[in-house]
C-alpha cells in the first residue's frame, strides 16, 4: 500500500571522468585492470537464483591478445531455457504487481552503485573484453548506462502521468500495465550500455526479461548481472542466457507467452527473427512488440562553406573511435572538390599521430576489433578496395592478427558515389570519401539519400544556413539522428533520443519515453460516479 505520490528525482547526465595522470579514477581503474587481468573467471548460468553448470564451455578472450583467456562460461541448454521461461513467468506474478516506486528505487540504486563501487569493475571489463580505450569505456559502460537507469525512471513517471480528461460525473484514468508474458532482450557486443539497457528498460516497466548477450561479451555481461543482483532485482526478473542463438531463440519464440523482443544487432538477424515471429503469430496470447535497432551506413556531408578543422575532427572521431564498431560510425563522406585537398592533408597528418595497441596502455587511441570474424570481414573490404580500379586507399589499410585483431584506421577515396564501401555496412575503422563538384551540392544530397538502405545517423557540415536547411530537408528520411556541424556519433540519453528507420530499425528511440511506452499495454478505466437509473433518453418523451 502506498500513501504518497512519489516524485522521481530530476535526472542529470552523469559527469565524464577524465582519467588524467595522477587522478584518483585513473589509479583505481588501473588497479581494477590489473586485478581482472590476473585471473580467469568461470561464469555459471543463474536461473531463479540457482547456479547451473552444463560443462559445455565457451571462452571469453581479449581482442588485443587472443591468447589471453579472461574467462569461460557454461552454455545454456534448451531445457535450461525452458526452465528460465517458467521461472520468469512465476517471478512475473509478484514483479508486475510491485508498486512502481518500489521498482524505481531498485533502478535508482543501480545507477548509484554503477556511479560508485561498480564503476571501475564494469569499465575495466569493457576495456578488456570489448577493447575500448578508457574514454570510450567511461562514456559507454559508466555514464550512458547510469543515464539510462536514472532517465528511464523519470520517463516512466512522465508516462504514468499521461492521463485522459474526465467529464462531469465520471473519473477516467489509464493504467500502463506490463505486457502479458515475457520480453526477450538480444544485445550486441559493442556497447555495455545497450547490454544493460535492453533488459532493464522493460523490467523497469514491470516486465520479466530473458536476456541473450552477444557471446563475445558474456564476460562483461556477467558483471552487469552482479550489479543487478546487488541493486535488488528479484530472482527471475532478468535472466541472462549465455550461449548460441540457435539454442536460445526457438523455445522463446515458440512460447505462447512470448510478448516482445528488444533487439540491437544486425539487420539480417532482426529480419530473420521478425519472419519467425510472424510465422508463429497464431501461437501467441498477444501480438508481440517488435523493437529493434540494427545497422547503419552513416554519412557526413560537407558543403563548400564547411569549417575545415571541425569537419576533419568529426571524421577522425566519428569514423575511428572504437575502431568504427558503432552502428552510428561515420563510414561515408561527401566532400566538395574545393575542400578536399586541405581536408586530405589534415586527415593524413592527424592519422599519423593515432597510436594503436592494447586498451591497457592509455596512450592508445585505436585498439583491436572484437574478434576473428569481424577482423576477416573488415579486411575483406579493404582488400576489395586495394584491388579495385574505382578506388584508392590513401591512408592505413594494414591488418595483422598475430597477437590481437588489429586493423589500421583506413580511408578509401572512391571514384564512384555508389562504390561498394559507400553502400555496405563494414563495422570497422574504414571511412570512404567521395569528392563531388561544388556546384552539384543538391544533386549529391539526393544521391546520399538513395545510396544506402539504412537510415540511422548522418551529419551536415556547413556555415551557409540555406545549405543546412536544404540538407536537413533533402535527408529527412536518411537519418533518425541528424547532426549539424557535429559527428554522427555520441547520442546522449535525455538529449538525443537514439534510433533510425529504414533498414536501421523500428526507431523507438532508446533513452526516451517513446521506448518505454512499447513495454506497456494500456488499460482505460472509466468510473461512473453517478450512474443513470432509467434507460429512457429525453428524446423519447412525447411532444
Amino acid at each position: 500500500m502506498s500513501y504518497s505520490i512519489a516524485e522521481v528525482p530530476d535526472p542529470v547526465n552523469e559527469p565524464i571522468l577524465n582519467y588524467a595522470p595522477g587522478s584518483p579514477e585513473r589509479e583505481e581503474l588501473k588497479r581494477k585492470l590489473d586485478e581482472l587481468e590476473s585471473k580467469s573467471i568461470e561464469i555459471p548460468i543463474i536461473i531463479g537464483g540457482r547456479k547451473y553448470k552444463t560443462g559445455n564451455m565457451g571462452e571469453c578472450r581479449a581482442p588485443h591478445d587472443h591468447k589471453h583467456l579472461l574467462g569461460t562460461y557454461h552454455k545454456v541448454t534448451k531445457a535450461l531455457v525452458e526452465k528460465a521461461i517458467d521461472t520468469a513467468l512465476k517471478a512475473r506474478e509478484e514483479w508486475c504487481c510491485l508498486p512502481w516506486e518500489q521498482r524505481t528505487a531498485i533502478f535508482l540504486k543501480m545507477a548509484e552503485l554503477l556511479a560508485g563501487p561498480h564503476r571501475q569493475t564494469v569499465n575495466a571489463a569493457t576495456m578488456l573484453c570489448q577493447d575500448k580505450n578508457v574514454y570510450q569505456a567511461e562514456v559507454d559502460a559508466a555514464c550512458e548506462l547510469i543515464d539510462f537507469f536514472r532517465f528511464n525512471a523519470y520517463f516512466m513517471q512522465q508516462l504514468y502521468e499521461m492521463q485522459p480528461i474526465s467529464d462531469e460525473g465520471t473519473w477516467n484514468r489509464v493504467e500502463y500495465r506490463p505486457l502479458e508474458g515475457f520480453v526477450f532482450a538480444v544485445t550486441p557486443f559493442n556497447f555495455t550500455s545497450i547490454a544493460g539497457n535492453l533488459p532493464t528498460s522493460p523490467a523497469l516497466m514491470g516486465n520479466v526479461v530473458l536476456w541473450k548477450p552477444a557471446r563475445s561479451v558474456i564476460y562483461t555481461a556477467h558483471f552487469l548481472v552482479e550489479l543487478f543482483r546487488e541493486a535488488g532485482v528479484p530472482d527471475g526478473v532478468i535472466t541472462m542466457l549465455p550461449g548460441s542463438g540457435s539454442v536460445i531463440s526457438p523455445p522463446i519464440l515458440n512460447h505462447p507467452y512470448f510478448a516482445g523482443i528488444h533487439f540491437t544487432g544486425s539487420t539480417a538477424t532482426f529480419q530473420h527473427l521478425w519472419r519467425t515471429i510472424s510465422e508463429n503469430l497464431e501461437k501467441y496470447n498477444t501480438y508481440p512488440r517488435m523493437v529493434g535497432e540494427t545497422g547503419g551506413k552513416d554519412f557526413v556531408f560537407a558543403h563548400p562553406s564547411a569549417d575545415l578543422d571541425a569537419l576533419a575532427t568529426a571524421l577522425l572521431r566519428g569514423a575511428f573511435e572504437y575502431q568504427g564498431q558503432k552502428c552510428s560510425a561515420a563510414s561515408r563522406a561527401y566532400v566538395p572538390k574545393s575542400k578536399w585537398p586541405g581536408l586530405k592533408r589534415k586527415l593524413l597528418k592527424e592519422m599519423k599521430t593515432m597510436k594503436m595497441g592494447p586498451p591497457t596502455d592509455f596512450s592508445n587511441f585505436i585498439n583491436a576489433v572484437i574478434d576473428k570474424e569481424a577482423y576477416q570481414n573488415i579486411k575483406k573490404y579493404i582488400t576489395y578496395a586495394k584491388r579495385s580500379k574505382d578506388a584508392e586507399i590513401i591512408a592505413g589499410g594494414d591488418c595483422t592478427d598475430k597477437v590481437g585483431y588489429y586493423i589500421e584506421p583506413t580511408i578509401i577515396h572512391a571514384k564512384k558515389p555508389k562504390f561498394r564501401t559507400m553502400e555496405e555496412e563494414i563495422f570497422g575503422p574504414v571511412l570512404t570519401v567521395y569528392v563531388y563538384p561544388d556546384k552539384d551540392y543538391e544533386k549529391y544530397l539526393k544521391i546520399c539519400d538513395e545510396t544506402s538502405p539504412y537510415g540511422l545517423t548522418g551529419s551536415i557540415f556547413a556555415q551557409d544556413r540555406h545549405a543546412i536547411w536544404k540538407a536537413q530537408d533533402a535527408l529527412r528520411d536518411a537519418a533518425g539522428n541528424f547532426y549539424i556541424n557535429d559527428k554522427p556519433t555520441g547520442a546522449v540519453v535525455g538529449q538525443q533520443p537514439f534510433g533510425g528507420a529504414r533498414a536501421s530499425g523500428t526507431n523507438d528511440k532508446a533513452g526516451s519515453l517513446l521506448n518505454l511506452i512499447r513495454w506497456v499495454s494500456a488499460r482505460t478505466i472509466k468510473e461512473n460516479l453517478n450512474p443513470p437509473k432509467d434507460y429512457r433518453y429525453p428524446f423519447l418523451k412525447k411532444d
